[in-house]
């Protein structure tokens, strides 16, 4: 986003009496030192929370809306300081009271969700013993009855077997139950203000649903505030009571939800919405109700859809899976335990054509991942067979594994962790190319400049490392990265899930583009099914290992099948929006 969206002066939410305000920010400016001067991530903000109320906050990564929340509770990074205004809780200056009473104050009255669990929960120490050392040090509980009320509060956010599960690690968690987890540890205090931040960000929607209904419940009996730091707009017209939009570090448009989403006045409030899944997924099934064939034209829907459902030619299918399925020898926990097998995929097939994008959608768990990685050659199948234009994969020798993954390429969830983080980004474009014997040098620097501006990056860039990129220009990396040897099939392992909106939009337009002009073919896995409306031509919906529904995107979406099929979509924020087409 090039020009900057002309500022709007944001009016604090007006409603019931000053007695129910819980939070209160006046005027905030926040800045951090940098090596180059004071840098302004926020600029005189102002909002209002009350008890009971749901306000989210909105805007693209970088925009301040976690730096916001961080400075109401008192969590800013060493080199940032409130530059300007007022915070206050109830009727305390955040800003005066000393760090003994703001440590007290977040311990009792101020909780923390934050976005990622396993950053956040010790991967040594069992789940209830971290929940326990926070009602000891907060003076919630003596260390005698601690654990009983850890009991409660994990039975409380939902977790069956919840004694068990509290003599658990994290990394025996899903990543819903660990979400639950860090829920019940946020609202342990009984908090006035709960500040949930991007809670269900990575999580998939019918996971995502049942936490954030489990949060409201929680919520609203407790008359708990929530401060919501979220990308997602359908969410937060499903969540909130109040919207507010950041750009930048200014709140450039707030005002209740429904009516912020469904008739937007700043133009930067249109972009995100125009830029989210959730609600371009919405816009599209409205468009199709009401027979608005040009809206659907300018969309991101697949161009091979109609073809391959008229049937006006047989398609040319490049991967063919048959009968695929994938058993897991899992070890006992005892020295004497006996393993168990765990079936991940079970008697899977699908056809995927040349050319065409093909999406495996569903819930955590459900096998989608394990077979993109039999496709991809890293795990062989237990049974069944998986044919690359017509050849078997992985029953050739050394030179034909080779040959395959010059034309098969994956693009995974998280490309700061798939990039090295010693290579700079010319040399991580380049590392397939080499791997390969491309060409001498100079030929490998040509076709490394050739993909960085395939991808938009610019010259100046190949130069970074990844942690001087942000998370849509390294994804732009490791696409670039995928297309180095020229593949045929590019495996999109939940390639946009860990990015917001705007920068997911970009990355689907970006391989919509590509798709187009390099001839690619695509298997998407995702668990957002917003994102499969925009992107798929025939989608297939996995639960438990199976395949439970297949067909094209239209006839999915429009008469799913299955209840399963259902549940997934009616998950989908923001399903019920009216949206202006």
């Amino acid at each position: 986003m090039s020009e900057s969206p002309d500022k709007k002066t944001a009016e604090p939410t007006s409603g019931a009496s000053a007695d129910d305000v819980v939070l209160r920010v006046e005027d905030l400016s926040v800045d951090f030192r940098t090596e180059h001067g004071a840098a302004r991530a926020v600029a005189n903000a102002s909002l209002t929370v009350r008890r009971g109320q749901t306000v989210a906050i909105v805007g693209e990564s970088g925009s301040g809306k976690t730096t916001l929340a961080m400075a109401v509770l008192g969590l800013l990074a060493s080199n940032g300081s409130v530059a300007d205004g007022h915070i206050w809780f109830k009727d305390e200056d955040l800003g005066k009271v000393s760090p003994q009473r703001m440590a007290q104050l977040r311990g009792m009255e101020l909780g923390l969700v934050p976005q990622d669990p396993m950053t956040n929960l010790d991967p040594i120490m069992q789940i209830g013993r971290q929940i326990d050392a926070g009602l000891i040090d907060n003076g919630l509980r003596t260390r005698r009855d601690a654990r009983t009320r850890t009991v409660e509060l994990l039975d409380e956010v939902g977790l069956p077997e919840a004694r068990q599960r509290a003599s658990q690690f994290p990394h025996e968690f899903s990543g819903g139950m660990r979400q639950r987890a860090l829920i019940a540890m946020g609202l342990s205090g009984r908090p006035a203000l709960l500040v949930a931040d991007e809670p269900t960000s990575a999580l998939d929607v019918t996971v995502q649903r049942g936490i954030l209904d489990q949060l409201t419940a929680l919520t609203q009996d407790l008359g708990t505030a929530v401060l919501l730091i979220t990308h997602d707009l359908g969410l937060a017209a499903e969540r909130a009571d109040t919207v507010v939009v950041m750009y930048r570090g200014d709140i450039v448009e707030q005002g209740p939800a429904r009516q912020v989403l469904t008739a937007p006045q700043h133009e930067y409030t249109k972009r995100l919405m125009a830029a989210a899944p959730s609600l371009a997924s919405r816009r599209i099934e409205i468009a199709r109700e009401r027979g608005l064939d040009e809206v659907l034209d300018g969309s991101l829907l697949a161009h091979g859809e109609d073809a391959v459902a008229d049937g006006a030619t047989e398609p040319d299918v490049l991967v063919s899976v048959k009968e695929a399925s994938k058993v897991f020898s899992i070890r006992g926990r005892g020295l004497l335990s006996r393993s168990k097998d765990f079936t991940a995929v079970d008697g899977v097939s699908l056809d995927i054509p040349r050319g065409s994008t093909v999406a495996v959608v569903g819930e955590s768990g459900s096998g989608k991942s394990t077979l993109a990685r039999m496709i991809l050659d890293i795990e062989k199948p237990t049974s069944g067979s998986i044919t690359f234009d017509g050849n078997l994969v992985g029953a050739g020798n050394h030179r034909d594994q080779i040959a395959y993954r010059r034309r098969v390429q994956p693009v995974f969830q998280d490309p700061y962790s798939s990039l090295d983080p010693l290579y700079s980004v010319y040399r991580a474009i380049e590392e397939p190319l080499r791997a390969h014997d491309y060409g001498d040098a100079a030929a490998r620097r040509t076709r490394v400049e050739e993909l960085a501006d395939q991808v938009a990056l610019s010259k100046g860039q190949l130069q970074r490392f990844p942690s001087e990129l942000s998370g849509g220009q390294r994804q732009r990396v490791a696409i670039a990265r995928a297309l180095a040897l020229s593949p045929e099939l590019v495996v999109c392992d939940e390639a946009v899930s860990a990015l917001d909106v705007v920068v997911q939009a970009q990355i689907l337009q970006l391989l919509a583009g590509l798709q187009e002009d390099l001839g690619l073919t695509y298997l998407f896995i995702t668990h957002d099914l917003a994102v499969v409306r925009q992107i798929a031509d025939r989608v297939l919906v996995m639960q438990e290992g199976r395949v439970v529904e297949e067909g094209t995107v239209d006839s999915v979406f429009d008469s799913p099948s299955t209840a399963y099929t259902r549940a997934l979509l009616d998950a989908i924020p923001g399903k019920d929006l009216e949206l202006a087409l």
